[in-house]
């Protein structure tokens, strides 16, 4: 590609919308929200690979040359020097992505996962008579089943957060760019310039007081209003958890980032805290 290729990816209601909204700012720079790339590269192996009809008709070099053009393909009507590319697939794709893309930087968007699930399920609430996508008539029941459906190794939590995990402690960990929510949030202008650090971009002077981003049509095709919409004013609002404790306790652990011990990962994170359910 004539552009440079970098990716956003990590855990959901993590700020990866808002990071896109911020870096679009940027004349030089394509983001948005999730895109079909990743999908596609996916897909079109699974129709090259051994349980496919044509298997016989493909060797690894083309198997790489039709995943390149894919990516090529997709982002051809864009003259932007730099391009983001969003989805959580991706941190469990970089030994394809180091294949395919040259220095290439995965900005992994994260937030302690107790604050995940009780974005979810403020969400859940807000919209009492929209039975969106994300829960089936079984999983939607309680806030019990609903966290339960999330986190599990194939839910919208728990796949990005094992994908996460994979590529934390992997042999290209060196790629990655953990950038916590709260901080983004409380310190958007020194986060922001430390990314563009990261990816050895120069400083472009953001506005943090209008940023206009959202997808109104495809959270309207999930069923869930307000998903991908952006505040105009990036700020970070202390609120009581609305999660049952026990819940919350159940999850807050999980912040495994929070350990740099075995990792390449450079991470924008404050060091482990004691989290309660009220938030100060």
């Amino acid at each position: 590609m004539a552009t440079q290729l970098h990716f956003i990816s990590g855990l959901p209601r993590s700020g990866s919308t808002l990071l896109a909204g911020i870096l679009r700012q940027n004349p030089r720079f394509h983001a948005s929200m999730s895109s079909p790339v990743a999908g596609l590269v996916n897909g079109a192996l699974e129709q090259m690979g051994a349980g496919g009809e044509f298997y016989s008709f493909f060797d690894e070099h083309k198997r790489k040359t039709i995943c390149k053009a894919l990516i090529e393909a997709y982002y051809s009507d864009k003259s932007h020097p730099v391009i983001f590319d969003t989805n959580r697939q991706w941190t469990a794709r970089i030994h394809q992505l180091v294949e395919l893309v040259d220095d290439f930087k995965v900005i992994c968007c994260v937030r302690n996962p107790a604050w995940i699930m009780d974005s979810f399920e403020k969400i859940y609430r807000k919209n009492p008579f929209d039975y969106s996508r994300m829960f089936n008539a079984a999983t939607r029941q309680t806030v019990y089943s609903r966290c339960e459906s999330l986190i599990g190794a194939g839910g919208v939590v728990g796949g990005a957060w094992t994908a996460l995990k994979e590529a934390y402690y992997g042999e290209f960990s060196d790629h990655l760019l953990l950038v916590d929510y709260d901080l983004l949030t409380q310190h958007p202008a020194r986060t922001v310039e430390l990314i563009y650090k990261f990816i050895d971009e120069p400083l472009f002077e953001h506005d943090f007081n209008d940023v206009d981003y959202k997808e109104s049509e495809f959270d309207q095709q999930l069923g869930v209003k307000d998903l991908h919409t952006v505040k105009k004013k990036v700020e970070f609002k202390s609120r009581r958890s609305i999660l049952p404790p026990d819940l919350f306790v159940k999850y807050q652990e999980m912040d495994f980032w929070l350990d740099t011990t075995g990792t390449a990962a450079n991470i924008i994170a404050s060091k482990k805290s004691t989290v309660t359910p009220v938030k100060n």
